[in-house]
């Protein structure tokens, strides 16, 4: 492959640069994922990439490179297995993801949530988990026994595709966030037994990631994230879109709501964790876009 050709192409800038064609996407895609192409060249296609943004035929590109390479987990028979991707952590306010990942379990919804985390200045999702007493599976047979018994499990990254991971591992050493973070959140270990969610930051993508959902026949939920994790502001429900077989559905509107503030300290893992445990057991209510949430997803999950 002709790594100079396409970072010719890439490499113009915002409005000078032009898109990969998918099938050359998917080949750029794949070779990175496994670990082929030269540093000089991989880091030039990121900050290339990173700069001029993804457009649909890449991101379908991309994705294809990754489905070939992602390990697949065994979900039990009955409702679809959500899958909460958790790769940012918390920076002001409590991590609210545990707190939908238990109230689906407890319907009997399967979930897996996935993801890796590298940001010193934020508190560790995974961290959150283990004191929540949520065990981080090594492998996917010990993932799908949880899923199968506990009705939620979690997987490392690196448990389902390394390639993405070692991809991921680059954001500090390159100091941005590259295309693999992209893809990241639409990666799915359980085709056609899945709804996947998918939680942007920037407007930008939610019409980007609602083209590529709708073109992928996907069963989803596509919404804004709270500090880049996939649950909704407890302040501020994002719009809630839900796609089964690719057909986009509004479930729920973007409103505000009146909501107990939650200290902004209270991000800390020892004081997360005791919020999630009230909230869990009924001596907190749960804020209201939190079960608009959890209720979006059951509805995917079964129907």
């Amino acid at each position: 492959m002709k790594y100079a050709q396409i970072i010719k192409e890439i490499g113009r800038g915002a409005k000078g640069a032009r898109p990969i064609p998918r099938q050359q996407a998917e080949s750029l895609f794949a070779a990175i994922l496994d670990g082929v192409v030269p540093d000089m060249e991989l880091g030039a296609i990121l900050l290339s990439l990173r700069i001029k943004g993804e457009d649909l035929e890449e991101l379908s590109g991309f994705k294809a490179a990754l489905d070939s390479r992602c390990r697949q987990i065994v979900v039990p028979p009955g409702p679809r297995c959500v899958v909460l991707p958790t790769y940012n952590g918390a920076r002001k306010q409590a991590n609210l993801m545990p707190v939908v990942a238990g109230l689906l379990a407890r319907q009997g919804i399967p979930v897996l949530i996935q993801g890796r985390h590298d940001f010193d200045s934020r508190v560790s999702p995974f961290a959150l988990l283990a004191a929540l007493d949520i065990p981080l599976a090594t492998t996917l047979s010990e993932a799908a026994q949880q899923l199968q018994v506990e009705r939620l499990a979690c997987l490392p990254l690196a448990a389902l595709s390394p390639g993405l991971d070692r991809l991921l591992a680059l954001r500090p050493r390159l100091g941005v966030r590259n295309s693999g973070h992209t893809i990241a959140k639409l990666l799915d270990p359980a085709p056609g037994r899945s709804v996947r969610v998918v939680a942007v930051t920037h407007p930008e993508y939610l019409v980007l990631m609602e083209q590529f959902l709708t073109q992928e026949n996907a069963c989803a939920l596509l919404m804004r994230g709270t500090e880049g994790e996939a649950y909704a502001s407890p302040r501020r429900r994002p719009r809630l879109l839900g796609f089964r077989r690719g057909v986009a559905t509004e479930l729920f509107e973007q409103v505000s709501v009146e909501a107990e503030a939650i200290a902004d300290e209270e991000c800390s893992v020892e004081k997360n964790a005791v919020i999630v445990r009230t909230m869990l057991a009924g001596s907190v209510p749960v804020p209201q876009p939190i079960l608009d949430q959890v209720a979006a997803l059951a509805m995917l999950a079964t129907s």
